[in-house]
């Protein structure tokens, strides 16, 4: 009888140390890392899913996603303080602080394409009808600033022939479409959504064009890649798996943006714009493979000559390390999230 017993009590023991390293302790395994938002947007959609359905303590991670606002500047003022060990944002941000010293490099480009779109009243049919028209941005050195400049360029249109104004955000230039304080504005997800359906053009749509930039970047710094390595692939392979559960996913996707950007219910036009941004970052935006994009590094640093001398010439790849993605991308770990 006590023989039985004893062997039942060592085979519950066995199965649970078989069970438990799946799932790790949060008081024994978890290790913290924090990860800095410059914005609450939808296209921290990704991130929200990992920490909300537990694919970072899958991984051994416990996250804190602070939202530090304030721009892309900020956000990595904060990484290079060391208040957190990982950054999301515009990409220029991480690239000027690399050219004046810092130690920060990018890790991963979640999105493959621009989401700004360029919109104009209805009257102003062309992108020839822009000349001498006011253009609203966020602010300037903004990744909406970076659009209109590349978006002109591919028009052949110098920045001096429109008048670029800084109006802060997406709402705000929207507002002042509307009062007629500005002619055209870069606006996005959902603020363009908004403007279609009061009656506004699209010039340019950033994900219809070949125009490559620094949408938004996973960044971190060098030293704390190499001296923690493990932890940083395993936040990063929670990232990874964001993005797959993000694009598999619709209806908790949803319900976890839903609740991070404080929309309500009965608040039905914001759902329905919500669910439109849903379709374009699963559809169109999300990248399966994030490496960081070399090209749209060279056209930063393109840009960045004009103030930075130091980016005439350098090399692209000095300012990224793809080995997180590659490792993860080579043992088969991102195949298997799509049943590949």
């Amino acid at each position: 009888m006590n023989h039985m017993l004893g062997k039942k009590a060592l085979e519950s023991l066995l199965a649970v140390l078989l069970v438990f390293p799946l799932y790790p302790s949060r008081s024994t395994a978890l290790e913290r890392v924090r990860v800095g938002l410059s914005a609450l947007s939808a296209t921290s959609g990704s991130l929200w899913v990992a920490e909300e359905k537990g694919l970072f303590e899958k991984h051994g991670i416990e996250p804190e996603v602070i939202f530090i606002g304030g721009g892309a500047a900020r956000v990595v003022g904060s990484l290079i303080a060391g208040d957190i060990q990982f950054a999301t944002g515009g990409g220029d941000a991480v690239i000027r602080a690399a050219l004046r010293g810092a130690d920060v490099v990018s890790v991963a480009s979640p999105l493959i394409k621009g989401l700004q779109r360029v919109m104009a009243r209805p009257d102003l049919t062309s992108p020839g009808d822009l000349r001498g028209k006011k253009i609203g941005i966020t602010r300037y050195g903004s990744a909406s600033h970076l659009v209109i400049l590349l978006v002109l360029r591919r028009w052949g249109m110098r920045p001096e022939e429109v008048q670029i104004l800084q109006v802060e955000s997406s709402p705000a230039m929207l507002a002042s479409l509307d009062r007629r304080g500005i002619d055209g504005a870069v606006l996005t997800m959902p603020s363009f959504f908004v403007a279609e359906e009061r009656g506004y053009r699209v010039l340019a749509d950033l994900g219809d064009m070949d125009i490559t930039y620094l949408q938004n970047t996973l960044d971190s710094t060098r030293s704390y890649v190499r001296k923690h390595r493990d932890q940083a692939l395993r936040f990063t392979k929670a990232m990874v798996e964001g993005i797959a559960y993000f694009k598999k996913n619709k209806k908790e996707s949803l319900e976890v943006l839903r609740k991070k950007l404080r929309i309500q219910s009965e608040q039905e036009r914001s759902l329905r714009y919500l669910e439109s941004s849903y379709h374009l970052l699963a559809s169109k935006y999300y990248s399966e493979r994030p490496y960081p994009s070399t090209k749209a590094i060279q056209t930063s640093l393109e840009f960045l000559a004009a103030d930075e001398p130091k980016a005439r010439g350098a090399d692209a790849k000095s300012f990224m390390d793809e080995s997180l993605i590659r490792e993860l991308d080579a043992s088969g770990f991102i195949r298997t999230l799509y049943g590949r």
